[in-house]
């Protein structure tokens, strides 16, 4: 059996490995950053929060945890294991999704519709001071317009997600 032919590699010029090292950069600072205020200010995690935003936005703040595990963007174990947190906070409950099948589901409990109310001001005020203030708008709309680009490119699951939202939203 032969080999496949080789393609050459397009490597990165040096103004890319820049970029590339500036992307990697930001990938592991902003997520730490707004953890970090989260946690200081919340008595949550990013992924917390995010799993809180996503049952408010959907009907009476509850589904199932399959389709909340593709929206976070999280594994069934991690997905597990914050909604455990949660529900020792008494933010969101577990309980069977009937319309969804046999399925088990969360729930925002009204100390999480409370919560989630409490921690949102905080949390915008730190995404406008580290990343839409610091671009400003056409920045900020490029990045957003960018990010979107690379998601399609690298799960269209997950592009789909957020363009049904953002479209939703509008």
């Amino acid at each position: 059996m032969d080999a496949p032919p080789q393609v050459p590699v397009p490597w990165l010029d040096a103004a890319q490995i820049e970029d590339w090292k500036a992307l990697v950069g930001l990938l592991g600072t902003l997520p730490a950053a707004l953890d970090a205020q989260l946690k200081r200010d919340a008595g949550m995690n990013l992924y917390e929060y995010q799993v809180l935003v996503a049952l408010s936005e959907h009907d009476q703040g509850a589904l199932p945890m399959s389709d909340l595990a593709r929206m976070t963007q999280g594994s069934p174990s991690r997905l597990s294991h914050a909604v455990a947190r949660l529900e020792r906070s008494g933010w969101v409950a577990r309980a069977e999704c009937t319309e969804a099948g046999k399925r088990t589901g969360a729930h925002l409990t009204p100390d999480g519709w409370d919560r989630l109310r409490t921690a949102a001001p905080g949390h915008v005020r730190e995404v406008r001071r580290l990343v839409v203030d610091a671009l400003g708008p056409a920045g900020f709309a490029a990045l957003g317009d960018a990010a979107r680009t690379v998601v399609a490119q690298a799960s269209s699951d997950v592009a789909g997600i957020l363009c049904t939202e953002a479209h939703g939203a509008g």
